[in-house]
């Protein structure tokens, strides 16, 4: 039971640090995007527009 738990946690730890940098690079990439820029910029001046 106790070596079960340990492999399925040194599994959980480096697999999951993998996985969360990846995400991070990807969320990083979308965000710093050229084509994305129009879109964010349109997003920020959303609140100061009067309808």
């Amino acid at each position: 039971m106790d070596t079960t738990y340990t492999a399925l946690a040194q599994f959980a730890q480096t697999w999951g640090l993998l996985y969360f940098v990846i995400l991070f690079i990807g969320a990083l990439a979308y965000a710093l995007w050229p084509s994305n820029s129009k879109q964010f910029d349109a997003a920020a001046q959303s609140p100061l527009r009067e309808d």
